[in-house]
């Protein structure tokens, strides 16, 4: 970093000018660019965003309307309501008018990515559900230092976000070869029984907790996680002493995220909003696991009224059991495939290992240099 020191040295050594984010930024609103049909097809060309965490909704064959951006003219997208923001430097149309489109007013003076490293600096969580750009966060002051300054400092974390970018990238290729080798290897010919999962499985629905057996913390009597919906640290409720289910289990979310399926191999107490399965055979847990997670979009959950799988909808359901006229072959079988996924489901999804690790370590370098390249001392 000797190079943007000589840089401050030179161009800024007694502070650099603060300025407010409306000052350099130009909004557009977003109306002209809204997607009309939202049938949308992996087949379509132009990609359909949102500023939020899914950033591409789908893709649209529609040809009029289309925001133009390229990597020498790109825009910064931002939610007026939750204050999300995604760089773009690709065509695009949008889902609704609830963003700006964000521009550099002159760039010669503003460079629109350092910019956009900047607003990723700034705390600011909205209280209330309004928009948020004209108001309050382009009012948020920022420093400007001379353009090479800006340029040198642009250079380096974009060192750090391209190598994120190319993780992400494999992560996501990753994840295409698991899932392609879990259907595979969870695709039967005729060497299964297909068993309902009543029958192999003891269903159940969760409860209420005794109010005498809650804790709001884990202490030394209460240590026992009592779970709602099935999203791992998301689905954590509170504490008991009673341990409902101590048999390792798959829960499966009955509400909200509907069919998410969950191995517990540790005791726990389910609550409203979660379906349980218990095996009443003998059978890899494991197993059983990974081949419900390849039917967990698919259950039949009617949409009116509020949206609940129940225990019914489930006991008919077909799983399927290998070899079943030899039990220690159809559990060496299981055993065999439950193996192979693991290892795809650990480099994929284990976060204190694998691309996720990794990932999360190269985010949290990219920060750390962040906010030290971008504290400035204001310049009287």
């Amino acid at each position: 970093m000797s190079k943007l020191e000589d840089l401050i040295q030179e161009l800024c050594p007694n502070g650099v000018e603060f300025v407010t984010l409306g000052s350099v930024l130009q909004y557009e609103q977003p109306t002209k660019y809204i997607v009309k049909d939202t049938n949308y097809s992996d087949e379509y060309e132009t990609p359909v965003l949102t500023a939020g965490q899914t950033f591409i909704l789908g893709y649209t064959n529609e040809t009029d309307g289309i925001y133009s951006a390229t990597k020498e003219n790109p825009v910064i997208i931002f939610d007026d309501f939750t204050t999300a923001f995604k760089w773009v430097d690709f065509n695009f149309k949008v889902k609704s008018s609830a963003m700006k489109l964000l521009t550099s007013k002159d760039n010669n003076i503003a460079n629109i990515r350092y910019l956009y490293h900047v607003m990723s600096t700034i705390q600011y969580i909205p209280v209330d559900h309004s928009r948020q750009w004209i108001g309050t966060y382009s009012q948020f002051s920022i420093p400007l230092p001379p353009m090479p300054v800006q340029e040198e400092i642009v250079c380096i974390l974009d060192s750090f976000t391209e190598l994120t970018t190319e993780l992400t990238t494999e992560l996501t290729a990753r994840k295409k070869q698991y899932e392609y080798y879990r259907d595979k290897l969870l695709t039967f010919g005729d060497d299964v029984k297909w068993m309902t999962l009543e029958s192999v499985f003891d269903i159940q629905a969760g409860g209420d907790v005794p109010k005498q057996a809650y804790s709001a913390i884990k202490t030394k009597d209460y240590n026992i996680p009592i779970l709602s919906n099935g999203i791992a640290e998301k689905a954590l409720y509170g504490w008991t002493n009673i341990p409902k289910i101590n048999k390792p289990s798959l829960t499966i979310s009955a509400r909200g995220t509907i069919g998410w399926t969950s191995l517990r191999e540790a005791p726990f107490y389910p609550i409203v909003r979660l379906l349980v399965l218990t095996p009443k055979i003998k059978l890899n847990i494991k197993y059983a696991y990974y081949y419900m997670k390849t039917i967990e979009n698919n259950y039949n959950v009617p949409s009116c009224g509020i949206p609940q799988l129940t225990k019914p909808m489930l006991k008919d359901i077909c799983f399927p059991i290998p070899y079943p006229d030899d039990i220690n072959k159809s559990l060496a079988e299981q055993e065999r495939i439950a193996n192979i996924l693991d290892r795809f489901d650990k480099l994929c999804n284990d976060i204190s290992e694998g691309l996720p690790a990794e990932i999360e370590a190269r985010q949290k370098q990219y920060e750390y240099y962040r906010d030290k390249l971008l504290t400035f001392k204001e310049a009287v």
